[in-house]
Formats: C-alpha cells, sequence, structure tokens
C-alpha cells in the first residue's frame, strides 16, 4: 500500500509540473520585445517563423550580430538567406551560421563557442515556445557567465488547449520529459564537489 500511494503522490506531482510547465509556455508568447544585448542566436527547428524573428531582432538593431545554430549541412548561405528573408547587406556582414548541432545540447555547445570567440556577455535567444525552457536550461549551462533573454516563438502548437490533438499532447509531454531530465542532472551535477575559492588577499599578503 505505501508504493502505491507513494506512486501515486509521484504521479500526481509529475502532473502538477506539467500542467505549471505548459501555463508557462502558453503565458510566454507574444514575447516582450527584448533588451538589447551583445548578440542573438536562434536555434533551427521545423518552423522557419523563428529564423524570421531571429533576423527582424538583428535588423532592429536588437544584436550586433546573429548565429543560426543547426543550420542543414547541406544548406547554402544563399538558402538560408532566402529562408529568413534576411535584407543581403546585414546578411552578409552580420550572420554566422553554425552546422556543428544537431540537437538541444549541439545547439548550447556551439552558443557558448561561439559568444566567447566574439567576447559576448549578453544574447538574446530564439526558439519555439515549447522548446524555450529546455533551451534555456541548456544555455545557461554551457555559459553561466552569460546574460540570456529569452524571445519565445509561438508556434502551431495549442499550448492553452495541448491535450485536445495527440500530437500536441505527445509533444508537449515529450518535452516536459525532456526538461525534467535536465533539471535532475543540474541538481545531481550541482551535488559534485566545489571549486575551492580563490585565497583571500590577506592571505596572499601573508
Amino acid at each position: 500500500m505505501k508504493t502505491l500511494a507513494a506512486l501515486l503522490i509521484a504521479l500526481m506531482i509529475w502532473g502538477l509540473g506539467l500542467l505549471a510547465f505548459t501555463g508557462r509556455v502558453d503565458q510566454s508568447t507574444p514575447a516582450p520585445e527584448p533588451p538589447t544585448a551583445d548578440g542573438v542566436v536562434v536555434l533551427t527547428g521545423a518552423s522557419n517563423v523563428r529564423l524570421e524573428a531571429a533576423t527582424r531582432l538583428l535588423e532592429e538593431g536588437k544584436g550586433k550580430r546573429l548565429l543560426i545554430s543547426g543550420v542543414n549541412r547541406e544548406a547554402t548561405r544563399a538558402d538560408v538567406q532566402t529562408v529568413t528573408k534576411a535584407v543581403k547587406p546585414i546578411y552578409d556582414c552580420c550572420v554566422d551560421l553554425g552546422f556543428a548541432a544537431a540537437n538541444t545540447v549541439g545547439n548550447a555547445r556551439e552558443t557558448a563557442e561561439w559568444a566567447k570567440s566574439k567576447g559576448y556577455q549578453s544574447l538574446i535567444v530564439v526558439t519555439a515556445d515549447y522548446h524555450m525552457p529546455r533551451s534555456m536550461l541548456e544555455l545557461s549551462a554551457a555559459m553561466p557567465g552569460v546574460k540570456l533573454s529569452p524571445y519565445p516563438v509561438k508556434t502551431d502548437l495549442n499550448a492553452h488547449r495541448w491535450w485536445k490533438t495527440s500530437i500536441s499532447a505527445r509533444r508537449m509531454i515529450v518535452e516536459y520529459c525532456k526538461y525534467l531530465a535536465i533539471l535532475g542532472r543540474e541538481a545531481f551535477l550541482g551535488l559534485g564537489p566545489k571549486e575551492k575559492a580563490a585565497p583571500s588577499a590577506a592571505k596572499e599578503a601573508s
């Protein structure tokens, strides 16, 4: 009986968490205008809407450069420009394409390397609304010293009534489970040994 009760409690907590997660996604769009940052990064996906949104932010001067992370290796710069609908002078000077990332973890690594190479300390992150919570976790873990401003883009997924279709329900539940997995990973890593603090100036002088 105790095992069954514990299982029911765990399922209830999981279900409440799912509702909180979907509510967060639903309320995240339309996104407010983000603060100006050093750069803009967009994570590619099935929809081109996020690419257009990120390009608009670049053209409005919200960042110095734009990284498109996770570009198909068979795509050319001309192909990507057509998709983004970017103004050619701005596209030619200020858009970088990242071909290495194949998933969200790869996006985070690719973005961290790009930001480090440019000396950027603040980024606007553009991706799908349901993908934003997990993306922010991965990006924050990859570059803890960089300020990240989310700019979620609404998708065809109905986050308000996600349970009404099997496709929306499956996508939201899978995304929520991936999000929990990353939370668990970061919590586990946080239990590890902490780096020793640098000796104080007083001790160094003694």
